[in-house]
């Protein structure tokens, strides 16, 4: 066993290092992901149970946002968030890249059709008289 130990110290399934390094809250959820093609490693699309070690970049696509890190460190255990930040180390022009996305993202709920929300049964029936006062 002292062999499978000096493995594991060095190598870890990409699925329980995601799960472990917090980005996905699940193993079950960071398979799919993977099984998807949202996760990439070194550049190729990988199985659940690729090996991974310090030194490798994953790029990740998680809630249509990109994410490039680069593995630091592996730890089998799921530990709080600033132990799982310890993790990796992410790239700054990716980041940069993902919290413009935010920004644009939210500026385009800010002009949506409903801004307040959804309308109230009063504003549903106004909008109704409108139209058919249109359509005659």
């Amino acid at each position: 066993m002292a062999g499978k130990n000096s493995h594991d110290e060095h190598h870890m399934r990409l699925d329980k290092w995601l799960w472990a390094a917090r980005f996905f809250k699940t193993r079950g959820m960071a398979q799919k992901h993977i099984e998807l093609g949202r996760v990439l490693v070194n550049g190729a699309k990988v199985k659940n149970s690729k090996n991974i070690e310090p030194g490798d970049t994953i790029d990740l696509t998680l809630n249509s946002l990109p994410y490039k890190i680069t593995v630091l460190a592996l730890n089998h255990q799921r530990r709080p968030a600033p132990e799982a930040r310890a993790l990796y180390a992410e790239d700054s022009a990716t980041a940069a890249k993902r919290e413009a996305q935010k920004a644009l993202d939210q500026a385009s709920r800010i002009s949506a059709a409903y801004p307040d929300g959804r309308p109230t049964k009063r504003d549903r029936r106004e909008l109704d008289k409108l139209k058919r006062g249109w359509q005659e």
